[in-house]
């Protein structure tokens, strides 16, 4: 558990002592591959909804394993809840409050997906024909 305040990309770099940074639009995400090892929370502001750069930056994260949390946080809409959880968010932090039971059903939307990506589910061309998410 973090205990202070998610720090920016900029301040997070400069210093040792911080384990929480908040990604901004604009931000480069691989600026944090160096200190993924010490990193225990990435937020990543979404101040409008259809600014979809925070995806780019769960997903560089993700496949650089980065395992600890990582929270959409702002303006983050029912209708973005899947795609988030696909590209490697784990935590919701939305301006307005969601309602719980939209949320499952966002979730649960769609059961079968078409290629991987970071949340690890086994894509159906890979179901059917009983192989691994290798293409």
């Amino acid at each position: 558990m973090v205990d202070h305040p998610a720090v920016t990309v900029d301040a997070f770099v400069g210093q040792t002592n911080a384990s929480a940074v908040r990604i901004e639009p604009g931000d480069d995400a691989r600026d944090l591959l160096p200190h993924l090892d010490r990193i225990q929370l990435v937020e990543v502001n979404f101040p409008v909804y259809g600014d979809g750069r925070g995806y780019s930056a769960a997903r560089i994260l993700r496949e650089a394993g980065y395992a600890g949390e990582l929270r959409a946080v702002g303006d983050v809409l029912i209708d973005q809840l899947s795609h988030m959880r696909r590209c490697g968010f784990d935590s919701f932090a939305p301006a307005r409050p969601l309602n719980v039971a939209d949320a499952e059903r966002a979730f649960a939307t769609w059961p079968d997906v078409y290629q991987a990506a970071a949340d690890a589910r086994q894509p159906i061309w890979a179901l059917r024909h009983g192989g691994g998410t290798d293409g």
